[in-house]
């Protein structure tokens, strides 16, 4: 038995709460042990997760620290979460920063999980439906800080069975090289930015130099910042003004 298989079984002993028989038969089938047990935890609080919502991850709750930590270059400020999925990012900031985080998803399916989420764990955001940061420029909404973990895997990129038939592919995959949707936040950001802002992104390990470009090219004078994960790939982009 591989080591990542004793791990998803060790995790289904913990928090499975049916039969476990039944439980090791799915896994076996090849579902997520998440799925199966139907939440996780995400930065000490607990999400429901589905085949509606990608699967949380570790580094995840890497870019969720580093905004903290940059948040207090702001004075209360206004933050949105592009393409929330299960409300993970909005719902750890709303409670670690006690603040009101807006999120957004094009998928209602989506939508449906991170409201629950929220309500469940008792955070104050309010969720807008609609692609990238359109809903948001609808809504008139201005933000000091947008944080991402959008979709970036490329179309033609070879990626784990287990993600691959199982969680969504439009929280998976991007165009243009895995750029597509960077792209659109970058060449929007102006309508929904305020003067001082902080632009947060999880990023695939290649592309760091092309997004790098992308803020140039869409924000002028902005410092654009690289930064690694606790496994030592480049993982994170911030773009600021300050």
């Amino acid at each position: 038995m591989k080591l990542k298989d004793k791990t998803n079984l060790e995790y289904l002993k913990k928090y499975y709460k049916g039969n476990i028989n039944d439980a090791i038969k799915l896994l076996e089938e090849g579902k997520p042990a998440q799925y199966i047990v139907g939440n996780v935890d995400f930065y000490g609080y607990v999400l429901d997760v589905n085949e509606n919502v990608l699967i949380p991850r570790r580094e995840t709750e890497e870019l969720v620290e580093e905004v903290i930590k940059r948040s207090k270059s702001f004075t209360n400020p206004v933050m949105i979460d592009v393409g929330t999925g299960s409300g993970a990012i909005a719902i750890a900031l709303s409670k670690e920063l006690d603040c009101h985080v807006y999120a957004s998803d094009i998928s209602h399916k989506a939508l449906e999980v991170a409201k629950k989420n929220s309500i469940s764990n008792k955070a104050s955001v309010t969720f807008l439906e609609g692609d990238m940061l359109k809903p948001y420029i609808n809504q008139k909404v201005k933000a000091d800080i947008i944080v991402s973990n959008p979709p970036y895997i490329m179309e033609d990129e070879e990626i784990e069975d287990v993600v691959k038939n199982n969680e969504p592919h439009i929280a998976l995959y991007a165009k243009n090289k895995g750029l597509e949707f960077y792209d659109s936040i970058l060449k929007d950001a102006k309508y929904v930015l305020n003067d001082k802002f902080l632009i947060a992104f999880e990023i695939g390990v290649t592309q760091a130099e092309a997004i790098k470009e992308l803020a140039l090219k869409y924000l002028g004078d902005v410092t654009v910042e690289v930064k690694k994960d606790l496994s030592d790939k480049s993982r994170f982009i911030f773009v600021y003004n300050y």
